[in-house]
């Protein structure tokens, strides 16, 4: 009987599985390695969990695919076709470095090496009107040259296209029509907005990652299907909702952002369980953290990234800030003598240097395993890990370079990774105008509970959340996500010039292309949701700030009152006597797709014993503490346990200090209250 739904996250090392019993709301967890070819080893785990995909009602998807081909550079032959005199745009970008003051280190290339950049007669003007058609004669010539060259992938784009798209239009009909199965993707339906670099760069993202995407999910799909699955599967996109596999081929550049932002939806969901509306993501695994932010129960979203410097992408995407501070990143001694600790990482292979596999400088994991916060034994027994060998790293790596004892030593290398951690929560809290002491922190990942609560005092977060499966968290958040499409036009006028009707006519146009979307993906239309929020800036600013508005605007008064307290809030200061500019709309269209409940427990009293005591190093002790340490599958809703103790579990282990209390809550989360925080 079809009951029930599927989660898979391929990511570089692992691929987690989350299974969901609809009927029970019980979940089942799952990982298995990754595969050279990722499709295999999402079958295989899907089989290895023994689920029959004839079974299965929702099959969702993260992946990496489209990260690791940009990353990888093993792109398929992409060409650029833009009006004459623009074939550079995307190289010489706006003139910055990721680090500006070291000259050694090159940007990287673009996407389309020069020669396959290639340009035609046309022009558009700075207010929509064509100067000159497009010459199609020249396209012509340009088509001969793409067959050629037997590109697969091409991008077109034209100045001022987002203004009159028709000379962008007219060169895709000539392409598709000369060149049938070629993939033609233009910056007017891409990204009709102002600056051409952001345009073209996201457009030439889109294209040479369509025939990735569009072979994989072929593929994925096919798979599928052949194994029982009945309906669309779903991929989730950077700005955290999903789309069927047809529409990722024609905006496949959202995938890049694909695996992240699953983890920024499973924390704000687990907080949400728990009763916060605001909660701060900390995903640890074994080479970075990535740190994310929900606030009033969403998810904050930016425009602003990308995965290599120099070429954004302009699609929305959840606001993601990735360290490199994982248990894997090294500790080492900088010049200066200071203790530093990553992004270096020793990886999976050879991995800590008590995976007795060659390496010898101390990490983050054999700082906890010296400890003693982490046991010698993981995943139940399959791993075993070598304490001397952690003991010896540190010596030599830390403790006899700075003339300190082993435990102090250890105790310094987790300091520093913690410290590094919390700048990152600080970027994206307080930077952004937030107080952390106002959210929950979800720890998660294979590391992030071992550090949850230290990194929660150093910032004053007064609850530290650990879901009940820390390892797939990520992978839950497959599970809980709509299918979404994010709209976006240049609108540039002076607010006080705007008359509400105008703009309201300019959504409606966009609101009926989300609907057609919706549609196409089987939404009905009771369960359409549209937003509606506009890009504004006081005169002169550079950067603007989005800021959401009702569905039935009557004054552009009350548009502009909430940008200034919106900008009051992120900057801490507003200019009510400036005047204030539109810039941009945009329209976010969400399909709703049933939602499943997770099963709730009863809670009670309980007794709980401990399974075993060891010695443990903790960071309120000078001396170490024979701690108890219990198995997380014993603790039942309604349990507590008081520190000094650890709480180890298949994939994850939990750090509680002394003074702290872990509660165990009807959804089965460990809710740890920090003593003495002020809020």
């Amino acid at each position: 009987m079809s009951n029930k739904r599927v989660a898979v996250d391929i990511g570089g090392t692992f691929t987690d599985i989350v299974i969901l019993d609809e009927k029970t709301g019980q979940i089942r967890n799952a990982k298995t390695s990754s595969t050279n070819d990722p499709i295999v080893g999402a079958l295989r785990g899907v089989d290895d969990a023994g689920v029959d995909l004839k079974d299965v009602t929702l099959f969702s998807h993260g992946t990496t695919v489209a990260t690791n081909a940009l990353l990888t550079r093993r792109l398929p032959p992409t060409a650029m076709i833009c009006s004459k005199g623009f074939r550079d745009v995307i190289e010489i970008r706006r003139g910055n470095k990721d680090e500006l003051w070291d000259t050694y280190k090159d940007l990287a290339k673009p996407y389309v090496r020069r020669r396959d950049r290639l340009t035609i007669t046309e022009r558009v003007d700075g207010s929509g009107k064509v100067l000159e058609k497009l010459d199609e004669k020249e396209a012509l010539k340009i088509t001969r040259i793409l067959k050629k060259r037997s590109m697969e992938a091409v991008a077109i784009c034209f100045m001022n296209a987002f203004l009159n798209p028709t000379n962008e239009l007219l060169m895709r009909k000539i392409i598709e029509r000369e060149i049938p199965g070629i993939r033609v993707i233009t910056s007017s339906e891409t990204l009709p907005e102002i600056f051409e670099h952001e345009r073209f760069s996201t457009t030439v993202v889109n294209a040479v990652l369509a025939p990735v995407v569009g072979e994989y999910t072929q593929r994925m799909s096919d798979q599928l299907a052949a194994n029982g699955y009945k309906r669309d599967m779903l991929l989730l996109h950077s700005g955290g909702g999903v789309m069927t596999s047809k529409t990722a081929q024609d905006y496949a550049g959202r995938l890049a952002g694909s695996g992240i932002a699953a983890g920024a939806i499973a924390s704000k969901y687990v907080a949400g369980l728990c009763g916060f509306k605001n909660a701060i993501g900390l995903d640890m695994g074994g080479t970075s953290t990535d740190v994310s932010l929900a606030y009033e129960g969403q998810n904050r979203v930016t425009k602003d990234w990308y995965i290599e410097f120099g070429y954004p992408i302009r699609f929305p995407s959840i606001e993601v800030l990735t360290i490199g501070a994982g248990g894997g990143s090294l500790a080492w001694i900088d010049e200066g003598g200071s203790l530093r600790n990553g992004p270096q990482s020793a990886g999976s292979n050879p991995g800590p240097a008590c995976y007795n596999l060659g390496n010898k400088t101390a990490t983050n994991t054999d700082a906890n395993l010296a400890l003693g916060r982490l046991g010698a034994e993981l995943a139940g027994g399959e791993i075993n890990l070598n304490l001397s060998l952690s003991q010896k790293s540190i010596q030599e790596t830390v403790a006899k370079p700075l003339s300190m004892t082993i435990p102090n030593a250890a105790k310094a290398v987790l300091s520093v990774a913690n410290a590094n951690m919390a700048d990152a929560v600080r970027l994206i809290s307080i930077a952004r105008g937030y107080d952390p002491r106002d959210f929950a922190l979800v720890a998660f990942g294979g590391a992030g509970p071992l550090h949850g609560v230290a990194l929660a005092k150093e910032l004053a977060i007064p609850t530290v959340i650990v879901p009940p499966n820390p390892g797939t968290t990520s992978a839950m958040g497959c599970l809980l996500v709509d299918i979404r499409h994010d709209l976006s036009q240049s609108f540039i006028a002076d607010t006080s010039t705007v008359d509400p009707k105008e703009l309201n006519s300019e959504f409606k146009k966009m609101e009926i292309e989300a609907r057609e979307r919706l549609l196409h993906e089987g939404v009905t239309v009771k369960n359409m949701m549209l937003q509606r929020s506009v890009d504004m800036m006081y005169r002169g600013q550079w950067r603007t700030l989005s800021v959401n508005i009702p569905s039935k605007l009557t004054s552009m008064k009350l548009v502009v009152d909430l940008f200034h307290k919106e900008h009051q809030r992120e900057y801490n200061f507003r200019r009510d006597e400036t005047p204030v500019d539109l810039f941009r709309i945009s329209l976010s269209a969400v399909g709703l797709t049933p939602k499943a409940k997770l099963a709730k427990y009863r809670t009670q009293k309980r007794i709980i014993k401990p399974n075993q005591f060891r010695k443990v190093w903790f960071d309120e002790k000078k001396e170490s503490i024979n701690t108890p340490v219990y198995w997380r599958e014993d603790l039942k809703a309604g349990s507590k346990i008081k520190g000094p103790a650890i709480i180890s579990q298949l994939d994850s282990t939990t750090v509680v200090p002394p003074g702290e209390i872990a509660s165990v809550d009807q959804y089965l989360n460990l809710v740890i209250k920090i003593s003495g925080s002020s809020k």
